[in-house]
């Protein structure tokens, strides 16, 4: 199951769209995070400590299901998010590394 890192920056202009569409943002993270998507994420803050972008650590079973989560993010739905650079990666094992 391949990792991606999400390195998705807002769009210019957004931080009112972006705040009003925030908690539809969350509960689904929060779905997807009980489905075993999400791994950790947060905002990207600009120079005045404003949220301008986000981070994403996530699970997807194949790349057209990252896209199917992503066609579900109201941040991309709304046009909120504007650049969104995927990277597939390997998550350390923790677990491993600690105990071995």
């Amino acid at each position: 199951m391949p990792d991606y890192a999400l390195i998705c920056r807002d769009a210019p202009g957004v931080l009112e769209r972006r705040l009003a569409a925030r908690n539809e943002h969350m509960a689904g993270l929060k779905v997807e995070k009980a489905a075993g998507h999400i791994i950790d994420g947060g905002a990207i803050l600009d120079a005045a400590g404003n949220m301008a972008g986000s981070v994403v650590l996530c699970r997807f079973d194949d790349r057209a299901a990252l896209e199917a989560y992503l066609a579900r993010e109201i941040y991309v739905r709304e046009g909120i998010w504007g650049d969104i650079e995927v990277i597939e990666m390997r998550f350390v094992d923790w677990p491993k590394l600690m105990n071995g």
